[in-house]
């Protein structure tokens, strides 16, 4: 679901001072403790002293308009989902506190040069200040491949051990075609490393599908007819080499959350622990630089419906976005502070990958 930041801003412009303070404050209340605001609270903390019967008015004309609703009889209001969006395109204020500030520094650590422990430490660091789960996109390897191995770990799981030019060395878990053998791991990693010299991963798996589409090609005609039978079909698996590091999964679990919360929270970690849609993750954050909100339904990346996303993707010294740093959490996340911080380690993020002396 897209929105239009122009409509809220007529919208907002449209309003009377009441009906926005009235809005402003709601709100405000609701991402603070989750409770609906009801008119005599609001009586008591609005800048002209109005009576609670005014409010009520001024509360039922927003919630015609599609932005607050009562959640029961007889009870105050909360936003929608439209009505968060509002205000956060409009009314948000957003500042980066310093406690906040220094322990995101404090998570880069000095003089750590090795990319994927500082990017373990901002996960921490974003998931312990914000009370959230904390996502962090790292950046590919993209060096040339001196050596492949692969070892089989059990039938349904295999090791790579990706050996760089540069000495970088890396280990990655992953799910082996159905029916593979050692010796067919072995035959796999012989004719990898008979092709690779000076090529990166990437350029590898260019090579590699362009190699099976020349096969396709040549045994198609015969093919055909099994596949319109459906006795057989092709199939891609493009390999993920992005690796996203999940940090905070207790505090969405053990934050006393309703059963039916609890199951979307679980339902979303399913996700990320089977690593789905990763890929959409950095595209999410492609569309220019700075924070991206995602809040209920519009976060259709994840299952998580009930969630809010603030994500915010990082660049190397070449300008191009290599990564992303994330929190997600309910959605009456309190914005306004979640979004500075977000924001400032994505930029302390790529300052890292930018500077010198830093291994990728």
């Amino acid at each position: 679901m897209r929105h239009d930041p122009s409509d809220n801003a007529r919208v907002l412009a449209e309003m009377t001072d009441r009906s926005r303070e009235v809005f402003r404050r709601v709100v405000e209340g609701y991402l603070g403790n989750g409770e609906p605001v009801g008119s005599r609270t609001l009586s008591r903390e609005m800048t002209d002293k109005v009576s609670a019967a005014t409010i009520r008015n001024a509360m039922q004309d927003l919630e015609l308009m599609g932005l607050l609703q009562a959640p029961h009889v007889s009870a105050g209001r909360v936003p929608t989902q439209a009505g968060l969006r509002m205000f956060v395109d409009g009314l948000l204020e957003a500042q980066l506190g310093d406690d906040d500030r220094e322990r995101i520094e404090a998570s880069m650590g000095a003089t750590d040069a090795d990319v994927s422990a500082v990017l373990d430490r901002v996960g921490e660091a974003l998931s312990g200040i914000t009370h959230g789960a904390s996502l962090v996109l790292a950046p590919k390897h993209e060096a040339p491949i001196k050596h492949i191995e692969f070892v089989q770990l059990a039938p349904d799981r295999a090791l790579v051990v990706l050996v760089f030019a540069d000495g970088h060395v890396e280990n990655r878990v992953f799910v082996p075609p159905p029916g593979q053998t050692p010796s067919a791991m072995r035959e796999a990693a012989n004719l990898l490393n008979a092709m690779i010299e000076g090529r990166t991963l990437s350029d590898l798996r260019t090579t590699v599908q362009a190699d099976i589409q020349a096969r396709r090609r040549e045994i198609d005609t015969l093919a055909h007819a099994l596949i319109e039978k459906g006795l057989a079909a092709w199939q891609d698996e493009g390999e993920r080499t992005e690796r996203l590091i999940v940090r905070g999964r207790s505090n969405l679990l053990d934050g006393g959350a309703a059963p039916e919360e609890l199951d979307r929270i679980r339902t979303l970690f399913d996700d990320l622990e089977r690593k789905r849609d990763i890929s959409d993750f950095l595209a999410l954050t492609e569309q220019g630089e700075g924070v991206r909100i995602f809040i209920g339904s519009e976060n259709t990346l994840f299952s998580l419906s009930g969630s809010s996303l603030v994500v915010s993707p990082y660049m190397n010294a070449d300008r191009r976005i290599v990564g992303a740093v994330g929190v997600i959490g309910p959605t009456r996340l309190n914005y306004g502070r979640i979004v500075p911080i977000v924001d400032y380690t994505a930029q302390l993020v790529g300052r890292m990958l930018s500077g010198p002396g830093t291994t990728r």
